[in-house]
């Protein structure tokens, strides 16, 4: 297809987040005015898996939200929103099909490799396939990015995008992009926010999986205690900065994303007139206090700084104190909701 020009007004909004980010934005540009961290709890998006057996950069997996794609798919759901989804085999086909959505004047999210993305700076770039974009225009063969970890919109060009694209490795993204189709005359926001509440506390408290929920939290505290001894230090030091990263640095907004939650059940709140809500949402800004004192633990220990005090029984301590908080915290989110 040949380079044209076109260029959608779309408003660009930083976020701490990718995907709540782009979700949240798509919709406000269909006129619907919610904030990012009401489209990750609408999303229901709030989540812990510790997965062995699945490897990211040669480490375990380590997950504080749900599966790619879910919060769009969940917030479009419950508000009655539609969407089209595509995924391709071929980059080119997937480019061209691009290129015609834009013509529509429609912005179109899509998921991306980060390494392959030339405007993140050069330390910042590493091999992770679940970055979420959106593109809202072109200008000859440059694509207009509103990338919402950035506080300003970029430009990448077609085959630099076309790479992130076809990301190889874990959670290729095989070109896969969205968009919306429709959006109704009005949206129950209140009842979104219940089943998105709801379905968070099924996650976190009701899968019958050790790796997953409060149960996960609990089964990693138990690894990490014996890192040391079963895989030496340097691994077991590996292993952990694998986890802080996960949790505070892909886009998590801090405490692998309860600070985010937080703010949802703040404006949850006010929105179903549940004053008892903000209580637990301060009790969630508290245990994400606590997660990110094990992160600082971690670092220690990362960085051979480590304090009295901060050995890994310790740091297993802290993961435990977080499940009991949060065991606690969901049944009472779920008792509120009447779950």
């Amino acid at each position: 297809m040949p380079p044209n020009n076109q260029k959608i007004n779309f408003v660009h909004r930083q976020s701490a987040h990718c995907e709540s980010g782009v979700a949240a934005n798509l919709l406000f540009h269909h006129g619907i005015n919610i904030s990012e961290s009401m489209a990750f709890g609408i999303g229901a998006s709030l989540f812990f898996g510790y997965f062995p057996f699945i490897k990211i950069n040669g480490l375990p997996l380590t997950t504080f939200r749900g599966a790619t794609g879910q919060i769009l798919k969940r917030v479009t759901k419950g508000l009655g929103v539609q969407a089209k989804r595509h995924r391709f085999w071929d980059p080119e086909k997937a480019m061209n099909a691009l290129d015609r959505i834009i013509d529509q004047g429609i912005p179109v999210g899509m998921q991306t490799g980060v390494y392959w993305l030339p405007y993140f700076p050069p330390a910042l770039r590493f091999h992770f396939n679940a970055h979420n974009i959106i593109v809202y225009g072109k200008e000859g063969t440059e694509y207009l990015v509103s990338d919402p970890v950035f506080d300003e919109p970029v430009v990448c060009s077609r085959m630099d995008l076309m790479k992130a694209r076809f990301a190889q490795g874990a959670l290729a993204p095989k070109g896969k992009m969205y968009y919306l189709t429709r959006v109704p005359d009005h949206v129950d926001i209140a009842a979104a926010i219940v089943r998105g509440i709801k379905d968070v506390c099924k996650t976190m408290l009701k899968i019958p999986f050790p790796l997953i929920g409060v149960r996960g939290i609990r089964f990693l505290a138990g690894r990490i205690e014996n890192w040391p001894e079963k895989l030496g230090e340097a691994k077991a030091s590996l292993n952990i900065g694998h986890i802080i990263r996960m949790q505070e640095e892909i886009g998590t907004g801090g405490a692998g994303f309860r600070f985010i939650y937080a703010a949802f059940l703040q404006e949850a709140a006010e929105i179903l007139g549940e004053k008892r809500l903000l209580n637990i949402s301060g009790k969630m800004t508290e245990i994400g206090d606590r997660w990110r004192e094990f992160a600082l633990f971690g670092v220690r220990n990362c960085k051979g700084r480590v304090l009295k005090g901060n050995t890994y029984p310790a740091m297993a301590d802290i993961l435990r104190d977080c499940a009991n908080q949060e065991d606690e915290l969901f049944h009472n989110l779920a008792d509120l909701i009447n779950l």
